[in-house]
């Protein structure tokens, strides 16, 4: 990689744009980067570092990209950096821009900027630029792949810093390993360390989950099996507990074996004793039961006798009963017709009762007879009823025909009364009418000029109140402007005293024994000291914070002004030069006006809605007034002819009623009395007929009683039975014959007698040996089933724990394999006699490549002194692998880096950081690396030293390669020609370029 030229424009102190022809400092070999501490020196490192990565170094890299800027640039110029270079044979170009925030080009204001990015290629045959890439991604990528470096490694091997690499001599094993796996990437073996350990974790958990798996179900063999296993005394993941498991399990299933044949035999034997006991508990009760059998026929037939008189005299009462059977029909014929000459009697008694004494004796052929003349007497009076109803329809329409003539004459009375006066109402609702629709139309043409009269009124307000608020903001701006000015200048006053006195400051931060970050020397004789008026770097930031702050108010109080004025002018335009008082005004009046034609105008409905009603009510009146004088011309005749039909029929009713009251009267007499006659006539016959029925009954019933054997009929009745007493008779009749057939039956068994001649049964002894019998049973069968149980749980158990056994077999081995080679990796194994962690292994690997390619310009720096070796020793407790040590030839003997002198350190440090580049770059790829930088740390050599340093600087020209030195040590100037100067003053750094080839 050779670098050909930097252009950079308002970054860090540059507020310009400034250019860095690095192919004519590069033409001399060895160049010199100098200035005064704090102008920029490191800037135009950042700005390479910034062009390829678009980052910088470390912590300088904050804000997005936006601190990058410089605080000197104008506010119309963007913070851009291109950078042209050749690397892998292809000259490329890269310009970044990083995000930045001007001023709006309209209005007041900023915005931001994203950051833009350009990957230009030089194609040599057609003599132009072409362009590659506009992606920050893919120009990153493209860059990383060609330089084969991360920004860390570029940083480290093409801009060597000297105190980082000093720290690295000193530094223990750890702190070289940090620094180192950054640069060579072994990262990924300490990732194979980190998944060896974690897959031994996971191998190792899964080992005892099956182990803990194990001794679980040997506690459930244990429970199983009661006293008869016992445990091993070994925990989850220990050597020989599965061993141990199975062979206690063994022992557990072969005793519980031997206790189920064992409770097999007992169990037989229970239940042979079980069967004889049940056999002579049978007998017993068999031979118990057929003595209570006997003994109970003997009691029965003993009752049967005692009770023998009873049942000969219900046989003799059930025949009574059967003879009486054939003369129950006749009995019940004769009662059924007493019943019915007892009520015929009873109704023509009744009948008789409500007739009058001249009908007393009369036969039922007289009553039939008187009824007959009743009913043509009620025949003749049907008309005179009709008549009698129609007079008083005749008296009822004739007080109609009265009231309506009076109603009528009413009406006309007050038809002709209103109609006089309707010409004046009507006149008076017409002009109602008419006002308001006038004022309807009034109200209308207010509204309309309503709204203009409120608009102009509002942007009067509105005017007058921008203009109070214009002068507000005009003096607000006059106010922020000074403010801005005052603390722009204050601050900038403040930046001066800052840079005056910056080498006080800097020496404050000095230490005794550790070399300066300027010059690099271990030794301050006469540092600087504050004064009293001394600016430290937190009062420059309050300053410059004040100054921000300052210009952020003035421009937010120069938008508001020009918001306020924008609005005013609309404000004018619309509301005019009329004032707002008299707009007001205006608008009072108008409202005023519109409020009382409003009220006028809703009256018009309401009188509309008048003359309508009275309209009506006019036509109604007249109809009314011309149907009462058609009713009254036509009611006169009507009445006439009413009189005459009254004075006919009112003639024929007298002489219809006779003494009653009406004919009405007359009629309900003679409809009563032809009732009465014809229901005593029916009642009459009936009775009669019942008599006769009466006396027939009688002589058949006494015929039927003496067929049957009875003296009398009464006596008949009496020996009959009703249904529930012939059964019950016929029950008791049954039960004594089934009962002495038992008893009789009972008495001839045989083994029944035989077993009434033995002693008594003990049925009480013989069920408490049974009982017995089948307790032993069920105790014997609990223990065959509990020993059958166990040894079907233990088997199972076990066939589980070794199934589970070999499942883990395969895991246990993996685990075995991984743990030996994660504790390998870790360098905590015995195998690893050193120690070494396999990133540490690499990494000393690289140390060892590092330490050689350091050596060849170590000695010649050194004049032959000092040789930097490898060792993998072990310090102290700790692991071996990364150690560093220096062999003076002048002694012989080896020891440790951080024995060396400030000025051997510095040597010894460039040695190991040219070193380091040459190893980084061939590990990138061999990438070849023609222009590297070189900063601070010269201050601390002699001149012999220097000279001999400079020298192995220069003999790097014989490779081609360039070697930019950072430094402001004065020797420096004199022996180096080609020099790139950065100059600082008050409106920023500026670059100066001279000496080159």
């Amino acid at each position: 990689m050779r670098l050909h030229r930097l252009d950079i424009t308002a970054f860090g102190p540059f507020g310009g744009s400034q250019t860095v022809d690095f192919d004519e400092l590069s033409a001399a070999g060895l160049f010199l980067l100098h200035g005064p501490t704090g102008a920029g020196k490191t800037s135009v490192l950042d700005g390479v570092c910034y062009a390829l990565y678009g980052a910088v170094p470390g912590a300088r890299q904050s804000g997005q990209g936006l601190t990058l800027r410089s605080d000197h640039a104008a506010a119309g110029t963007r913070t851009s950096v291109t950078l042209e270079l050749t690397v892998a044979g292809r000259r490329l170009e890269i310009t970044r821009q990083p995000p930045w925030e001007r001023p709006k080009k309209r209005g007041s204001g900023s915005t931001l900027d994203k950051a833009q990015s350009w990957l230009r290629e030089y194609d040599g045959t057609a003599g132009s630029w072409k362009d590659l890439s506009r992606s920050h991604q893919e120009i990153g990528e493209e860059i990383t792949q060609l330089l084969g470096m991360s920004r860390e490694q570029f940083c480290q091997v093409v801009l060597l810093p000297q105190g980082d690499f000093a720290r690295f001599l000193r530094a223990d094993a750890e702190a070289r390993g940090k620094l180192l796996g950054r640069l060579f990437d072994t990262h990924r073996f300490a990732e194979v360390e980190k998944r060896l350990a974690e897959r031994r974790r996971t191998a190792e958990a899964q080992v005892r989950e099956g182990d803990a798996a194990l001794l679980a179900d040997a506690h459930r063999m244990q429970q199983a099996a009661g006293d008869a296993m016992e445990l091993p005394e070994l925990a989850p993941g220990e050597p020989g507990l599965a061993e141990a498991v199975l062979s206690a399990a063994a022992v557990a299933r072969a005793t519980a074996r031997e206790q189920l044949t064992i409770a097999h035999c007992g169990l037989a034997a229970a239940e042979s004793g079980q069967a004889a006991a049940e056999r002579d508990l049978a007998d017993v009760r068999e031979l118990d039961r057929l003595q209570r059998r006997f003994a109970q026929a003997r009691e029965r037939a003993t009752l049967l006798e005692e009770r023998a008189d009873g049942y000969h005299q219900a046989q003799a009462r059930m025949e009574r009963a059967r003879k009486a059977e054939a003369v129950a029909p006749a009995l019940e014929l004769r009662e059924a017709a007493e019943a019915e000459h007892r009520r015929a009697a009873s109704a023509e008694a009744r009948a008789r009762g409500l007739l009058p004494e001249t009908f007393a004796e009369a036969g039922a052929a007289g009553l039939a007879s008187a009824a007959r003349r009743s009913a043509e007497e009620l025949g003749g009076l049907d008309s005179a009823r009709r008549a009698e109803q129609r007079l008083g329809r005749l008296v009822a329409e004739r007080a109609d025909l009265e009231h309506e003539e009076r109603s009528d004459e009413d009406v006309l009375q007050e038809a002709e009364t209103w109609l006089a006066g309707w010409e004046e109402s009507r006149a008076g609702l017409q002009q109602g009418v008419e006002s308001a629709q006038e004022a309807a139309t009034r109200a209308e043409q207010l509204a309309v000029q309503q709204e203009p009269a409120r608009k102009r009124l509002a942007a009067a307000q509105q005017r007058d109140e921008f203009a109070r608020d214009t002068d507000d903001a005009q003096r607000q701006v006059i106010e922020a402007t000074e403010r801005a000015l005052k603390a722009r200048a204050e601050w900038l006053e403040v930046k001066e005293q800052r840079l005056n006195g910056i080498a006080a400051e800097l020496a404050a931060q000095l230490t005794e024994g550790e070399p300066c970050a300027v010059c690099g020397a271990t030794e301050h004789p006469a540092p600087a000291r504050k004064d009293a008026g001394h600016v430290d770097r937190e009062t420059e930031e309050r300053a410059l914070a004040a100054s921000q702050r300052a210009d952020e108010q003035r421009a937010e109080a120069e938008r508001r002004l020009a918001f306020v004025q924008r609005a005013l002018a609309a404000a004018q335009g619309e509301a005019g030069d009329t004032s707002t008082g008299e707009l007001a005004v205006q608008v009072e009046e108008l409202e005023r006006e519109y409020t009382r034609a409003r009220g006028l105008a809703s009256a018009l409905h309401t009188a509309t809605e008048q003359l309508r009603q009275a309209e009506r009510e006019r036509e109604r009146r007249l109809t009314a007034q011309r149907e009462a004088a058609v009713r009254t011309a036509s009611r006169g005749a009507r009445r006439d002819a009413l009189d005459r039909e009254r004075t006919a029929l009112e003639a024929e009713l007298a002489e219809a009623r006779g003494d009653a009251g009406s004919v009405a009267v007359r009629a309900a007499q003679l409809e009563r009395q032809t009732a009465l006659l014809t229901d005593a006539a029916d009642t009459a016959r009936v009775a009669e007929d019942t008599a006769q029925r009466l006396k027939d009954a009688d002589a058949r019933l006494a015929d039927a009683a003496f067929r049957a054997g009875f003296d009398t009929p009464g006596a008949a009745a009496a020996a009959l039975l009703d249904d529930a007493a012939h059964r019950d008779l016929q029950q008791r009749l049954d039960a004594w014959q089934a009962e002495e057939a038992a008893v009789r039956a009972v008495l001839a068994e045989t083994d029944s007698a035989e077993a009434s001649r033995q002693p008594d049964a003990d049925v009480t002894g013989a069920e408490r040996a049974a009982a017995d019998a089948a307790g032993r049973v069920r105790e014997a069968a609990s223990a065959r089933d509990a020993a059958a149980r166990r040894c079907a749980e233990l088997d199972r158990l076990s066939a589980r724990a070794a199934t589970g056994l070999r499942r883990l077999a395969p895991l246990r081995e993996e685990y075995d394999r991984v743990a030996r080679l994660s504790a390998l990796a870790a360098g905590t194994s015995a195998d690893n006699e050193r120690k070494m962690r396999l990133e540490s292994y690499v990494l000393a690997a690289r140390l060892e490549q590092v330490a050689a390619a350091a050596t060849v310009r170590l000695q010649r720096m050194s004049s032959g002194r000092y040789t930097l070796v490898h060792s993998d020793d072990r310090s102290g407790r700790g692991r071996s692998g990364l150690g560093l040590h220096v062999v003076d030839a002048w002694t012989g003997r080896e020891r440790d880096t951080s024995t060396l002198s400030g000025g051997e350190t510095f040597f010894a440090s460039l040695a190991l950081a040219l070193g380091l580049a040459d190893v980084v770059t061939d590990e990138a790829g061999g990438v070849r690396l023609d222009t590297l930088f070189i900063d601070e740390g010269f201050g601390s050599l002699d001149d012999q030293t220097l000279d001999e340093v400079l020298d192995v600087l220069d003999a790097l020209r014989e490779r081609d390669r360039s070697v930019g030195i950072v430094s402001h040590v004065a020797d420096l100037r004199r022996r180096i020609h080609a020099q790139l100067e950065v100059v600082k003053g008050r409106s920023g750094s500026v670059l100066r370029q001279r000496g080159g080839g």
